[in-house]
């Protein structure tokens, strides 16, 4: 895969972090054919099958259940087709068991906190309050409580996909949030670069008018 280009002192997307980006892209775009070839490059670029696994899971909570299950179905198939073929396939570690005493509504809690840098409030949770629920305990809670992939891996995978569907409020949010787990003004670049190379010319057009908002808004706040 070839790399985005940097011209700064920091560090460019890895190899894992690029390849998540259009797996993620074309697990909610739907096309098949360009997941599959992604996944494979997923591989070959050292991604382990669980966190391949990890990403696909993700995109339910982004994309629907029809997308993330037809993207695993396509793992699957991938992967069957390579065992066939004689490739052995690194599965690498599963997620590190979580205490038995964890409250997942806590757990949950403090990590949307962590990622959005403050507490979660708004008319939308005023107004669905379950939706609340289901990002603390089942988003932030159950599926970001696997360490099989970071945050940063976790919101490459995220902005990605919401940069395909798209969804161009959330993806502004979801850019903050990149920013706020330690992912750099030139890895987000490098981001938006990927896109233009391995998924589409809309897709970086919109993340990369996103971003742009998204720095200057958070340098108008440091003023």
């Amino acid at each position: 895969m070839a790399h985005a280009q940097n011209t700064s002192s920091e560090p460019a997307l890895n190899a894992k972090q690029q390849s998540i980006i259009p797996i993620a892209a074309f697990t909610a775009n739907g096309n098949g054919e360009k997941l599959k070839a992604s996944l494979a490059e997923g591989l070959q670029n050292g991604m382990t099958v669980n966190e391949i696994r990890d990403v696909l899971v993700q995109m339910y909570a982004y994309t629907g259940f029809p997308r993330s299950l037809t993207a695993l179905g396509t793992f699957v198939s991938l992967l069957d087709e390579r065992k066939a073929q004689g490739i052995r396939d690194e599965v690498g570690r599963e997620a590190t068991p979580l205490p038995a005493d964890d409250n997942v509504r806590e757990r949950g809690t403090a990590t949307q906190t962590t990622l959005i840098g403050r507490p979660a409030s708004g008319p939308v949770d005023d107004f669905a309050p379950m939706i609340d629920t289901y990002l603390k305990e089942h988003l932030f809670g159950d599926i970001f409580g696997s360490d099989v992939l970071n945050h940063q891996e976790r919101e490459l995978a995220t902005v990605s996909a919401l940069a395909s569907l798209p969804a161009e409020a959330q993806l502004r949010s979801h850019l903050n949030v990149c920013l706020n787990v330690g992912l750099t003004e030139a890895q987000l670049r490098a981001f938006v670069a990927v896109l233009s190379e391995k998924v589409g010319q809309a897709e970086a057009q919109l993340a990369g008018q996103a971003l742009e908002g998204v720095l200057q808004a958070r340098q108008n706040a440091n003023r």
